[in-house]
């Protein structure tokens, strides 16, 4: 069937744009859109995968951080409260985002420099430059950098370290810079 022009298929007004039909058309970061999703996505209980990690979109931003941290479990709910509230006072304007399942802390212009993960039985918070940190986080890797730190349910944060940790984070050149 031909179409007319400014008409589809089927006949319907066509949503094409500057020359580029709508299925190929996509939104900007930050659009309405977007800021709509999130909003939709703030009023669904979230899924917890294996270990109990909240499932949170890829987004940018402090509103899926804040829907990760919502969605943990438990004890770790207020161990993911904790470790926000301490790095956006250590960090201010820090960035943030969440990428994997797990959200993201960095600086703009010098990438990421933390990230934290539930599982079953501890939450596990990631110094991408982890090495280079002093002390250095306890916790070994694969990676020749990182570092890591597990939390545990009856675990008393030293929340002088973790702040003197993410201060220095903070002031290195961070990963996917």
């Amino acid at each position: 069937m031909k179409s007319k022009a400014g008409t589809g298929a089927t006949g319907r007004p066509s949503r094409a744009v500057k020359g580029k039909p709508a299925a190929t058309r996509r939104k900007r970061p930050g659009s309405i859109g977007q800021a709509n999703a999130h909003a939709r996505a703030a009023d669904k209980p979230v899924r917890l995968l294996a270990g109990g990690n909240p499932r949170i979109a890829k987004a940018d931003g402090d509103a899926p951080v804040q829907a990760y941290i919502a969605g943990m479990p438990g004890w770790k709910l207020d161990v993911g409260r904790r470790l926000d509230a301490l790095i956006e006072r250590t960090v201010p304007g820090v960035r943030k985002a969440v990428r994997w399942n797990s959200p993201f802390y960095g600086v703009e212009g010098q990438g990421w420099f933390l990230s934290f993960h539930t599982f079953t039985r501890y939450v596990k918070v990631a110094f991408f430059r982890g090495t280079s940190l002093s002390p250095v986080p306890p916790g070994g890797s694969k990676s020749n950098d990182t570092r890591y730190l597990d939390i545990r349910e009856d675990d008393r944060l030293d929340e002088r370290q973790l702040a003197a940790w993410i201060r220095q984070a903070a002031a290195l050149p961070g990963w996917g810079a």
